[in-house]
């Protein structure tokens, strides 16, 4: 298989590479993430399920591209594809890696079809990927199978045994979303379109170098299975598959205007470019050829969502369901929840106007909807806008934007549930009741005060920046109500009830997915109060003794009697298999201690990134790029340890220079002196820099930072 991360031959090989100065896409390794956690000294416990370690997919698309097009080893698994498995079912052409999308499976087949089982085996050792190109060797029907994409389309060449017939499954009935409806047509002889109605609904238009000779409709369980027969043809089976989320002729025109006239090798040349171009504009040197493919295939990773969804005329389909068309590229949802708190703020630096136009899109479906939309849990819109317009974005009404969340932060009914009792109570209240397991639901008070106090803190940031002095006020009291959770007694944050008890029983080892917390427990979520780190260190008698908590959140081991599915890969009781205390680690700097916040750091990346016998597992989901943000970050020495705020924590890198090149068409750099954990000097410009915090102009400026560290 290519791009394996463990074997010595290929670790050679790559270093001696670095040398020649090869490309940066072969760094890349797209399975990184699709394989399972199997070993319970990784995880934490013994699992009854297959661990969440990464739900990644190895197929090819383009950055932030309305095509994903990639096997399906399973559906219903997170990306469809899974490691382990040994059969692909189809190649389609939507994925996140979060138990949805996947739409439009294909797959190439040969003779009679068994169409209750039209699978074929497949082996790693006949499988490769790179950035923009999947290929597999489909063993059943002796066909290679090769995948490349542009933007809103996916690009197919099967080279099929000699003289064997060449047919195509469309299965259509299936993806990872519920399919309520689909259809099928010729629409010429070398052509065939439909569509895929799930939530919403999918548009293709396909196009093959072999003429077609039919559509035969075959019988199994889910109803008809079309099958695409062709005639004989010289050369491989190439099909061009033009998607829309508005209509069939709009997926002929994003077709026509991407694919026409090129052949599979120029657009794989084209998308490994695009790729090229985008790793580029960080440049490392230093560090082991392992520490190099884990960074550039995170970095990769970070950049796969959010999707586009507007098609090559600029129409899109809106909130309200409507076909529209508007000055921007639009875009689907970020996942605000996960990546808020690093992935969006790489994205703002990298591709900015990628990220103008996915502000420009959540405020699009805000004033067709009434409230900024969120993600899961929270309300880090907030924070992913006022974070971008703090770094400089003007591309979007900043004015419209904070109206609307103005609104989520007063208005029940909108993103934020329970915001009446947060405004009258300043906390969200638990209700009472006996013995909650991992699975009770309830408010997730805790977790939901927390965090409505940090997004406040976000609004407040632009309220400041727009001159509203009474809603800065008000919005900056109520990014401490946190504190109203703080259980002196214990020195966690614990669930009150109505009355303004605390819950009882009361184990802060004990996980929970949404009784007191969302998706944690009590050590997971204590310390999260990024906009007053002074004002969280201040509720505990001292310094020491909030260093001494900290010590005891990386030292009590987790009970392996605790299990809950996302909740997995620990450091005492901290948990980076999930994303809720992914900051932590850094609040070691506030007590004036650096260095231990670094062992940690070193810890997790040497630990929790490339694991498993493949060196192919995550220690958790990726959450659309965020887990992989995480490491690329602490990978090149800062990090947006609030990332409202413009202005980044600095690190020990692993390398020992960065170069990030910015589209204003200017270079910061970075250079570390010295290989220890403890930071003893930091310069910007050649000036002796105060404290930790680099402030994002000087990345804008093009400034150089020294990092010295022993």
């Amino acid at each position: 298989m290519k791009n394996k991360l463990i074997p010595l031959v290929f670790v050679f090989a790559a270093a001696l590479s670095v040398c020649a100065g090869k490309p940066l896409t072969d760094y890349v390794n797209p399975f990184l993430g699709t394989a399972p956690l199997t070993d319970p000294a990784d995880i934490g416990f013994n699992p009854p399920w297959r661990v969440w370690a990464g739900l990644t997919f190895p197929g090819a698309s383009l950055p932030n591209a309305m095509v994903q097009l990639s096997p399906i080893t399973k559906f219903g698994s997170g990306a469809g594809y899974e490691y382990e498995n040994t059969e692909i079912h189809g190649f389609a052409h939507s994925n996140k890696g979060h138990w949805n999308l996947c739409h439009i499976p294909i797959l190439p087949v040969t003779g009679e079809v068994d169409p209750q089982n039209f699978a074929s085996p497949f082996s790693h050792q006949r499988e490769s990927a790179h950035p923009g190109y999947y290929q597999v060797y489909l063993e059943r029907y002796g066909i290679n199978a090769e995948l490349t994409t542009t933007l809103r389309c996916g690009f197919h060449r099967y080279t099929f045994p000699k003289g064997a017939e060449e047919k195509l499954v469309v299965n259509l009935a299936v993806s990872n979303e519920r399919v309520t409806d689909w259809d099928i047509k010729p629409a010429g002889e070398y052509a065939f379109k439909g569509y895929q109605d799930t939530r919403e609904e999918v548009c293709f238009y396909a196009v093959a170098n072999h003429k077609i000779r039919k559509i035969e409709m075959l019988k199994n369980e889910r109803g008809d299975l079309p099958v695409v027969v062709f005639e004989p043809g010289d050369g491989p089976l190439e099909i061009k598959i033009g998607l829309s989320f508005v209509s069939r002729a709009n997926a002929r025109m994003n077709l026509e205007k991407e694919l026409a006239g090129k052949s599979f090798a120029d657009v794989k040349k084209a998308a490994a470019k695009t790729w090229e171009n985008l790793l580029s504009k960080i440049q490392v040197t230093g560090g082991t050829a392992r520490q190099k493919e884990l960074f550039y295939s995170c970095l990769y990773r970070s950049f796969l969502w959010p999707a586009l969804r507007s098609d090559v005329n600029g129409e899109f389909v809106d909130a309200r369901n409507i076909a529209v068309k508007t000055n921007f590229l639009y875009y689907t949802l970020p996942s605000l929840w996960d990546d808020y708190r690093n992935k969006l703020v790489l994205l703002d630096t990298l591709s900015p106007q990628v990220s103008t136009d996915v502000i420009r899109s959540i405020i699009d479906q805000g004033e067709k909807t009434g409230f900024i939309p969120t993600f899961f849990h929270g309300d880090h819109a907030a924070v992913y806008i006022a974070g971008a317009y703090l770094r400089g974005a003007r591309g979007f009404d900043v004015n419209r934007a904070y109206e609307l969340l103005l609104r989520n932060a007063t208005v029940e009914g909108g993103p934020r549930p329970h915001i009446a009792e947060y405004i009258s109570q300043h906390y969200i209240s638990t209700p009472d009741i006996p013995n909650p397991t991992v699975e009770t639901k309830a408010k997730a008070g805790v977790t939901k005060t927390l965090e409505y106090a940090y997004d406040d803190y976000a609004v407040a940031l632009l309220a400041k920046e727009l001159k509203d002095t009474a809603n800065y006020d008000l919005m900056m009291q109520r990014s401490r109500y946190y504190t109203n959770l703080f259980d002196a007694s214990t020195g966690l944050m614990r669930g009150r009830l109505e009355n303004g008890e605390w819950v009882k029983p009361f184990d802060p080892q004990f996980p929970y997915y949404e009784y007191l917390y969302r998706e944690a427990n009590a050590w997971q979520s204590s310390f999260f109060a990024p906009q007053d780190v002074a004002g969280l260190i201040g509720l505990y008698p001292s310094p020491a003794a909030f260093e001494q908590k900290l010590d005891q959140l990386f030292t009590i081991p987790w009970n392996p009697n605790h299990i809950a599915m996302n909740i997995n890969s620990f450091i005492g009781q901290y948990c980076h298999g999930n994303q809720p205390d992914h900051n932590f680690p850094y609040l070691y700097y506030f007590v004036g201690k650096p260095e231990k916040s670094q062992k940690i750091l070193n810890e997790i990346m040497a630990r929790f990134y490339g694991m498993g016998q493949d060196g192919l597992a995550l220690c958790g989901m990726d959450d659309a790029g965020e887990m992989s943000s995480w490491y690329v970050y602490n990978a090149i020495g800062f990090y947006p340890f609030s990332p409202a705020d413009p202005q980044y924590l600095v690190t020990v890198p692993l390398f020992d220079s960065v170069k990030i090149h910015l589209d204003n068409g200017k270079t910061f750099s970075l250079v570390r002196k010295g290989h220890g954990e403890k930071l003893t000097g930091l310069a910007l410009n050649g000036k002796p820099l105060t404290g930790y915090f680099l402030p994002h102009a000087a990345i804008q400026n093009g400034d150089r930072l020294t990092v010295t560290a022993k």
